[in-house]
């Protein structure tokens, strides 16, 4: 393995959405990852290849209901720095998989827990999914068209954003602690946190009263007619991000606007709705890819809106090599670049094997039962 977290064991327990993608994450960054899938249920290969958010892993089905895939888990658990479980509170402890258990036998080990509603409150048991999370963050109302219904943003805000990436934020902070301490810890991840934490910046405009309370109606919500999306004459689509007073000067020239007196107040909110028809028509008389060749060079703040086969071929992505293939599958390499310990080009997951099981400190007993039963 190569990476900063060359060395590093993370155990992965359970879970879709957030618990894979930073398991994803750690593998990408040069952890060792073991993945405990379900028994009876191993994708083909074909399914693998797909699974983008697998990728770098070792998978091992083991049945955790049962005494022997306690036992092998546990014996996992001993040898790990990291167990990353993302289950409802309590399945864990009903599992024999809880944390006392695994930090009694292995005090250095932190337990990351991957929750929507966290491991207390009222709401901690209750089902739900990334739109329920965000939603009550605060995060979802601020996301739409004014008068019209909250649009949810993907699964980008509550599992991935503040779920997956701000666990791993944890464990590596713990990895840290550790170091000072010689202790692991418990780290409680919670999605509907998490996605309050990352609308920390709006919560304050709000306070500070530059922020109204309805959806599109604020300059980084759709509202301006300087950051916003515009259709193009092709159909497609153009983004525009010109905050700055240099840079909506920049747009004006490029729109050729720069003498229109309607454009000259461009903070009067009031004036936002009709200067966003007025830069709507200027955008559909030409296609996007016209509009950007004319941008090119300009600190002007426009990018084309790519679609998924658009992005990984746009040249900057691949000047960068920002996308990677793995097995046959074009997807996102791994992120942030590293200049002395750079990940290596990631793999689809793959098996357990023998050997992977007793270098990690498995039983000769335990692991012929685990691989007979597979």
């Amino acid at each position: 393995m190569t990476g900063p977290l060359s060395g590093i064991r993370v155990l992965e327990a359970g879970g879709i959405g957030p618990a894979p993608f930073c398991g994803m994450v750690l593998a990408d960054l040069g952890a060792e990852v073991i993945q405990v899938t379900r028994q009876g249920a191993a994708p083909t290969a074909t399914a693998s290849a797909f699974d983008v958010t697998g990728r770098g892993r070792l998978r091992l089905p083991l049945d955790l209901r049962s005494e022997a895939g306690t036992r092998a888990a546990l014996e996992l658990a001993d040898a790990a720095d990291i167990l990353i479980e993302g289950f409802r509170p309590g399945v864990m402890e009903r599992l024999g998989l809880g944390p006392d258990t695994c930090l009694q036998r292995n005090p250095r080990l932190i337990y990351g827990r991957m929750t929507g509603w966290g491991q207390t409150g009222r709401l901690a048991s209750t089902a739900g999914h990334d739109i329920n999370y965000i939603a009550l963050s605060g995060v979802l109302h601020a996301i739409g068209k004014p008068g019209e219904p909250p649009v949810p943003p993907l699964n980008l805000v509550g599992d991935y954003g503040g779920g997956a990436m701000l666990l791993a934020v944890g464990l590596l902070a713990a990895l840290q602690e550790r170091n000072v301490s010689g202790r692991g810890q418990v780290i409680d991840a919670a999605m509907s946190e998490g996605s309050a934490l990352l609308a920390s910046l709006f919560y304050g405009m709000r306070a500070s009263g530059r922020w109204s309370g309805g959806r599109g109606e604020n300059h980084l919500d759709g509202g301006a007619h300087f950051y916003n999306s515009y259709r193009c004459a092709d159909g497609k689509y153009l983004s525009v991000a010109a905050n700055e007073p240099q840079f909506y000067a920049e747009l004006l020239q490029l729109c050729g606007l720069a003498g229109d007196a309607e454009f000259q107040q461009q903070w009067d909110r009031a004036r936002w709705p009709a200067l966003k028809d007025r830069l709507a028509a200027v955008f559909a008389t030409d296609s996007r890819d016209a509009w950007c060749a004319r941008a090119e060079g300009r600190d002007v703040c426009i990018a084309p809106v790519l679609d998924w086969g658009e992005a990984p071929a746009h040249p900057h992505h691949a000047e960068r090599g920002a996308f990677v293939e793995v097995g046959g599958v074009t997807q996102p390499a791994p992120a942030p670049r590293f200049s002395r310990t750079p990940p290596a080009h990631p793999k689809a997951a793959v098996d357990a094997d023998a050997a992977a099981l007793q270098a990690w400190g498995m039983r000769a007993k335990t692991i012929a039962g685990v691989l007979r039963r597979r």
